[in-house]
């Protein structure tokens, strides 16, 4: 399988903004109320955000290429922390357009990603799940993450049956 991870840069923005937009309002559509939607992937993907993202030394976001189409993106952060996690990267985002889940492309793209610049010396890779979202849980814990807290998303307009979260936790080499 041919995976690649591409590094996003400023001059990708506006490709990177409709990847975004497209895989996460396919996946998560009806996890929002009313406007909720609409709010979000302007908050999280409009071009100010992503351009200010693309800008951040902190921020890295990376296009998932299958067969030469970007058909999902990473975004990692290294300015994060958790409660008794020192020196983590989070990883942001991983999104993959649904089409295109359960061919072992999310697990091609997690390894090329550990191999990353911005993971050389870190301890432990940090991310939050939905914690009803049982599929990607399995699938982080098929990568070697591990439970280790639950927090709560603080959005409005996100259905309050959905915002609680598991924070996961893995050590790197």
């Amino acid at each position: 399988m041919k995976i690649k991870l591409k590094k996003a840069s400023i001059k990708d923005q506006s490709d990177l903004a409709a990847l975004c937009v497209e895989s996460y309002s396919q996946t998560y559509h009806d996890h929002w109320g009313e406007g909720g939607l609409v709010w979000y992937l302007e908050r999280e993907f409009g071009a100010k955000r992503i351009a200010l993202d693309l800008s951040s030394n902190n921020i890295t976001y990376y296009f998932i290429e299958f067969q030469g189409e970007q058909i999902g993106f990473i975004k990692i952060s290294t300015s994060f922390s958790i409660s008794g996690i020192e020196n983590a990267i989070e990883l942001d985002k991983f999104y993959i357009l649904p089409q295109y889940t359960g061919l072992g492309i999310g697990n091609s793209a997690f390894e090329i990603l550990l191999k990353a610049p911005q993971f050389q010396g870190k301890e432990s890779l940090i991310l939050s799940v939905i914690y009803t979202n049982v599929k990607a849980i399995r699938f982080y814990e098929k990568l070697g993450f591990y439970f280790h807290s639950k927090t709560r998303l603080n959005l409005p307009y996100f259905k309050e049956e959905l915002k609680g979260m598991h924070r996961m936790v893995k050590a790197l080499d």
